[in-house]
């Protein structure tokens, strides 16, 4: 008798679908843009179609006005620093000039 065995094989593959929510967060994000562009048309983003005048006053206090001098005195200290730091180049580069001069010549 003839031995006759079967075999048999089966392949099985599972695709999986990742990234399909992009078209979703392209829509919404639309969405927010157009929701953004309409709050500042209707919420009074033209300014030219303002009707009446604007008078604002600001009082500040001890402490914004130290604040105000604190930093006009770091902005000064920073233009003192620039300038020395520029004449001190500028003295670097006289006394370059000098010393080629004085090389050239001997």
């Amino acid at each position: 008798m003839a031995d006759h065995s079967n075999v048999h094989h089966t392949t099985t593959r599972e695709t999986t679908r990742e990234g399909g929510n992009s078209g979703i967060a392209f829509i919404v994000g639309g969405l927010v843009v157009a929701v953004i562009v309409l709050a500042f048309l209707f919420m009074g983003g033209d300014a030219d179609r303002a009707s009446g005048d604007l008078n604002v006053n600001v009082e500040g206090s001890e402490a914004a006005q130290q604040i105000e001098g604190a930093a006009e005195g770091a902005a000064n200290a920073v233009e003192d620093a620039a300038q020395g730091a520029a004449s001190a180049v500028e003295g670097a580069a006289e006394s370059a000039e000098q010393a080629v001069d004085d090389a050239t010549n001997n």
